[in-house]
């Protein structure tokens, strides 16, 4: 079995793969900190409580976007897995498309393509990926990388709405019932909220006018079901294209 590690700065996440299929998912908050023997801890048990005997993990890929964390997830793949892990980004590692931007790429926009690439084949794609920075990724018929947006996420703005402020609290992100808030907080829920959901139809379909042919366009990140069936240019939510795009990634290294 195929342990896939994809750690971003918000989460981490663990997906186990049998071949093409998904056993189980676990999301860990990251820090960089944190040590292969906690990781250990951690996986083991959720393993375990999932019916999985460490031992059937013989092999690992791991993608990050956060460099000081890769030293101690290397050394858990090492140490309590037995195997040395792939990295995307190092040499020996062949994504298998072309990337059309002026490196450093960020390591899960990369699977996000190989992802839409492999889900979509000889379909052109944007993959807006609501994590810690809210990302659109553009992805041609051949499944090569052709660049893309990065705006602020999400909770990034609204941490910036509560910190640059005197008044105003913090929130967590809702759809509000009305566009036109009556109190503070339903005022916030609606700005943020319907502003989001404008920048993702204003830079999406600038995406596709520019592009200049039909595109699928899908979200994936752990805020997206937060706005599903908010807008009508996301066609579907895929939650595993990352993970997808980076088990295709150890395929295409390891020729299996």
């Amino acid at each position: 079995m195929l342990l896939a590690i994809n750690l971003n700065n918000t989460n981490v996440k663990f997906t186990l793969f049998d071949g093409d299929d998904v056993l189980a998912e676990w999301r860990q908050q990251t820090s960089a900190n944190r040590t292969a023997d906690e990781h250990a801890v951690w996986l083991f048990q959720l393993l375990q409580i999932s019916g999985f005997d460490p031992k059937a993990v013989t092999d690992a890929m791991i993608a990050t976007v956060v460099p000081q964390a890769l030293f101690n997830l290397r050394r858990l793949c090492q140490g309590y897995f037995d195997c040395d892990p792939l990295v995307l980004g190092e040499d020996e590692v062949d994504t298998g498309i072309e990337i059309n931007a002026t490196p450093p790429v960020g390591a899960d926009r990369i699977c996000n393509t190989v992802g839409a690439g492999v889900l979509f084949p000889g379909q052109p794609a944007v993959v807006v990926d609501f994590g810690t920075a809210t990302t659109f990724d553009v992805v041609d018929e051949a499944g090569n990388y052709c660049g893309g947006v990065i705006a602020p996420g999400i909770n990034l703005s609204l941490e910036a709405l509560h910190s640059a402020t005197a008044l105003l609290p913090r929130i967590v992100v809702a759809r509000p019932e009305k566009i036109i808030g009556t109190n503070t907080v339903d005022c916030m829920h609606s700005g943020v909220f319907w502003g989001y959901v404008g920048l993702i139809e204003g830079i999406v379909n600038r995406i596709k006018n520019e592009f200049g042919k039909p595109m699928k366009i899908v979200s994936t990140g752990g805020l997206a079901p937060v706005f599903e069936g908010a807008t009508d240019v996301i066609e579907a939510n895929v939650p595993d294209i990352t993970m997808r795009g980076l088990r295709e990634i150890y395929r295409r290294s390891r020729g299996v």
